[in-house]
This record gives C-alpha cells, sequence and structure tokens, in this order.
C-alpha cells in the first residue's frame, strides 16, 4: 500500500510523473552583500520561496473524477479509461435559432413543392411553360369579347372520369357565364340538355350528344367536340362564344373537398326539403353544408323514381338539376375566395389539384390572370341564375317526341324554331333597359290613316319590343291610349310609349274603361296601344 502511494504521489491529470522529474523546492538566493553604505542601483529585493503545495491524486478528487472517470474507482482503471468531457448544455437562443433554421428550411422545401406543383396544374390546365408563365405575369391582354363589352364562357359537364358511366362524353350540364365587362355584372343560363337540335353531320339529336363528334373541324371554333358544342349554341341560340371549360363531374366534388364544404340555401315546394331516389341524397330546406360528394349528388339529383324508392321535392327534373347547380357553382367561386381558403397553400394545391387533372380550356394563363382583374370588383352573390322558361303561359319550351321515341325539348314555336330563345339571350345581355324588360304589345289603329300601326310596330320592335299582333281598332278614336297589363312592372317600356306617342296620351292599368281601354279585351301582351288621330297627326311631315 505504501509503495502504491508513492508512485501515485505527484500525478498529474492521471499520469505519473518520474521521480527524477518531480519539482523541487526552490532554494533561497544567497544576500548581496553591500558594497558602501548606498543601496546599489538595481539591486534586487530578497525573494522567498514558496512552499511546494503537494498534487491532489485525480482518484482523490471525485468532482473530477465524476465527469472524467465515472465508472474508475482505482488508478489501473484510470489508466486505461478514454478521457470525456462533459456534454455542453444548449443555450435556449441556440436552441431556439436552430429550431427557426430547421422550420424555415422545411417550409421553404414545402412552400417550393407546393409552388412547382401549383405550376404544374396551370401549366396543363392552360397549355403553358416557364416562358409563357413569365410573360403572362409582366403583360396584359385583351379578352376576346372584352372590346364588346361581354365576355361568354361556355361551361359543359361530363363524366368522362367514371368509367362505369353510360354516355360518359355526353354534357349533361351545359351553361353560360355571361361578363358585362363595363357594369361588372353576370348571369349565368342553363341550356337543357334535351333541346332538340340538328348537329351538323349526325342529324337531329339533343344537344348534350353534340361533344360526342371528336372529329369536328371548322374555321373559328376548337377541334373536337367542344367545337361542335360552341357552334350549335352560336347558330341556334344566338349565343356568342369566346371561351370553353370542360369539366368533369370530379372535379366539381374534389373541388368542394378542397375549399372545406360549401354553403347553399336550399327551397324545395316540399316541405320536407328534397330526396333523390336515384343519388339516396336526402337534404332539408334552409341553409345545408355540402360536402364533395353530396355536392355531386345534388348536381345530378333530377327526382328520377328507382325501384321501390320515390323521389319528392324535385318536381321540374333537370330544371330543378340545373338550378342547383348554378347556385353550387356561385357558392364555390365565393368559398374560393374566401381568406380561409387563398392564404392556406393546402387547400390552393388541393383545389389546382382537381382542376389540372379534370379540366380541358382553351383560356391560356394570361387570359385567365385579365379575367381576375376584370371580375375582381364583382359581387358573386348577385350573378344572376336563369334558364330558359318551360310550362305556364310564357314558356319558351315544349315537350317533344322525337321519331325515334327520344323524350326531349323544343322551342314552343317548333322544331328548329329558336327566335324566341335568341330573343330571351338579346333580353338578358343587352344594356338597353327596354331590351332587358322584353315588353310585349299589341298596336291598334283607331286613326283613319292606313299603314299607321305597321309604321308604329317597326319603330318599336327597333327599341326592343315584341310586337304580338298588329291591327285596326274596332272604331276610330281622337285620342291614343296605353294600356298597361302588368300595372307598372316595366316602366322602361312604359316611358318609352309616352314619348313615343303624343303628350296627352293617357295610361290606363285596366281593360274596361275608358272606352279606348275595351280595345284590350281579349290580349295577353304586356301593352296595347290604341293610335288616335293625334298620332297620325304628329307623324305628319
Amino acid at each position: 500500500m505504501e509503495q502504491r502511494q508513492r508512485q501515485t504521489k505527484g500525478s498529474i491529470d492521471g499520469f505519473i510523473v518520474p521521480q527524477s522529474k518531480r519539482v523541487q523546492p526552490i532554494k533561497p538566493l544567497a544576500p548581496i552583500k553591500e558594497a558602501s553604505a548606498q543601496p546599489a542601483v538595481n539591486q534586487l529585493p530578497e525573494v522567498k520561496p514558496e512552499p511546494t503545495q503537494p498534487v491532489t491524486p485525480l482518484d482523490k478528487q471525485p468532482e473530477l473524477n465524476k465527469y472524467y472517470y465515472p465508472n474508475a474507482d482505482n488508478t489501473s482503471e484510470l489508466k486505461n479509461q478514454r478521457v470525456k468531457r462533459p456534454k455542453r448544455k444548449w443555450s435556449f437562443k441556440r436552441k431556439a435559432w436552430t429550431s427557426g433554421f430547421a422550420i424555415l428550411l422545411v417550409g421553404f422545401g414545402v412552400g417550393a413543392w407546393y409552388g412547382a406543383n401549383l405550376i404544374s396544374n396551370l401549366d396543363k390546365v392552360f397549355h403553358g411553360n416557364v416562358f409563357s408563365d413569365v410573360h403572362a405575369l409582366v403583360s396584359s391582354t385583351t379578352l376576346k369579347g372584352e372590346n364588346q363589352g361581354r365576355v361568354n364562357i361556355l361551361l359543359a359537364g361530363d363524366s368522362s372520369d367514371d368509367p362505369d358511366h353510360q354516355g360518359a362524353d355526353l354534357t349533361d350540364s351545359i351553361m353560360i357565364l355571361s361578363i358585362d365587362t363595363k357594369n361588372h355584372t353576370s348571369f349565368m343560363l342553363s341550356i337543357p340538355r334535351d333541346l332538340w337540335v340538328d348537329v351538323p353531320g349526325y342529324g337531329h339529336e339533343k344537344i348534350n350528344s353534340a361533344n360526342e363528334a371528336t372529329n369536328f373541324r371548322e374555321a373559328g371554333y376548337p377541334n373536337g367536340g367542344m367545337g361542335q358544342l360552341e357552334q350549335v349554341v352560336q347558330t341556334d341560340l344566338g349565343i356568342p362564344i369566346d371561351y370553353y371549360a370542360l369539366i368533369n363531374y370530379g372535379v366539381f366534388r374534389d373541388s368542394v373537398n378542397a375549399v372545406g364544404g360549401i354553403k347553399i340555401d336550399l327551397q324545395s315546394p316540399d316541405p320536407r326539403g328534397i330526396y333523390d331516389a336515384y343519388t339516396h341524397l336526402k337534404l332539408p330546406n334552409g341553409e345545408d353544408e355540402l360536402d364533395g360528394q353530396q355536392a355531386l349528388d345534388l348536381a345530378r339529383a333530377r327526382g328520377d323514381d328507382s325501384a321501390g324508392d320515390i323521389s319528392y321535392g324535385l318536381p321540374n327534373s333537370d330544371f330543378d338539376r340545373t338550378q342547383h347547380q348554378r347556385q353550387m357553382l356561385v357558392a364555390l367561386s365565393q368559398k374560393a375566395k374566401t381568406t380561409g381558403v387563398i392564404t392556406n397553400p393546402i387547400k390552393v394545391s388541393g383545389l389546382f389539384d382537381s382542376i389540372g387533372k379534370n379540366v380541358q380550356t382553351d383560356f391560356n394563363l394570361q387570359d385567365v390572370l385579365t379575367l381576375a382583374k376584370l371580375t375582381k370588383g364583382m359581387n358573386l352573390s348577385q350573378t344572376q341564375s336563369l334558364t330558359y322558361s318551360y310550362g305556364g303561359g310564357k314558356s319558351l319550351l315544349t315537350d317533344y317526341t322525337s321519331p325515334d321515341g327520344q323524350e326531349s325539348l323544343i322551342p314552343t314555336e317548333g322544331v328548329d324554331s329558336f327566335g324566341q330563345l335568341q330573343q330571351y339571350y338579346q333580353q338578358l345581355s343587352s344594356n338597353n333597359p327596354v331590351v332587358r324588360e322584353a315588353p310585349s304589345i299589341v298596336i291598334l289603329n283607331g286613326s283613319n290613316t292606313d299603314g299607321l300601326a305597321h309604321k308604329m310596330s317597326t319603330t318599336l320592335s327597333s327599341e326592343g319590343f315584341n310586337v304580338e299582333g298588329v291591327t285596326d281598332a274596332s272604331t276610330e278614336y281622337s285620342k291614343s291610349m296605353i294600356i298597361d297589363t302588368t300595372n307598372g312592372q316595366k316602366p322602361a317600356a312604359s316611358s318609352l310609349l309616352k314619348t313615343t306617342l303624343p303628350k296627352d296620351t293617357t295610361v290606363s292599368t285596366s281593360n274596361t274603361s275608358p272606352l279606348e281601354a275595351e280595345e284590350a279585351q281579349g290580349y295577353t301582351s304586356d301593352f296595347v296601344i290604341v293610335l288616335g288621330q293625334d298620332t297620325a297627326t304628329m307623324q305628319q311631315p
């Protein structure tokens, strides 16, 4: 034991110092003899040696050994163990900076992925590339139709994403989105899928079959089925088309899910709401929140019954379906513009993912950016939702069974007689308030001047009146009269009639008195005018 202690005495940092090299005590210096009474210059003071302090062996230093040699209990183990330094403790600032950098790096990577994914989908839909994308961002363009003050977009939906769906290429949803670029208003007009039309090269078919004409090639139209559909819409219905978008039903479901669902106000004539036996969708009246699948089912629901299962709340069949489609498109557009969606990269990416996979269009990115600027201030909730009237006294469409037995719809004027349907679009798209009211009128000549009623008919037709009849009154009248059967519901038309006829022309809302008003009995038009001798005098040069 004594020998062991002697060997370890004086060890430093775990090593044994050889005996010959151990530190020796410092000997004191000999005193310097005085040369004279005066002390010598720069004489050094006497230095006293400091006693040597013994060095404590490492195995006797517990505080140090617990870090360097946590398992050592003797000096032999101390020699063989590798020196370990104490673990460095991180400060809060160091942790925060490193964590922030990691989050920033991950965020940049995720953002780059979402950005690349977004651009990829944009290019896929709008036929772009990196060069066209840059050009679109730094330049502007004028949309087709913009110089005329109106841009019309043909929207069509099919079931091409559903391989089990019979007739997947049939466009069972067809509508026009018409945007007034000057007054910043818009309307959506649904075209019934069962409208009986002449498809060039195919003969008479329902309009939803036009998209199947994949070999269509015609100057001024897109190639393929959507070009054929555009041609039919423009030729028969008189609606100019500037752009198109073909959307399958899957994109509608995925888009609604991407924005987190939509809300609609369902108002069915049935107090129970609606139930569709085909899709098994059941919704109550009032505000309903729909997920993607419910929205898709409602877009398909038209109240068809199935064996032992009866639908309710959808009495107008396809007209109810198209009404709900328009309603949900507006709701989806409004939701997509909310802060909760446009500031959420996951929702934006999901929305463009669904669009990229399921939309065909002839828009390019530059067109879309221009359209976004034009519609920025529009209130989507005020978009008019319209269709051609069916049933009732003012119906534009009626039922028709084709020669091959297909149940379809034709204009009330007859097969291929689309005059009233064309006039309806003119009414909707015009900025003339009289044209928008679409007043109907019967003109009676109560003067002794032949041809006066026909001359007035030409004038009023050019102003937007639909002249339903021109004939002679039962007797002559000195004064002209306006009989307004709308009770003031078409003020622009009434005001124009007042300025066209003599100043003292009276207006009556009754067709029983005075005597001139009796001439209006039996007519169902909005206005009946009786031209008296005063009108004939005013017309004379």
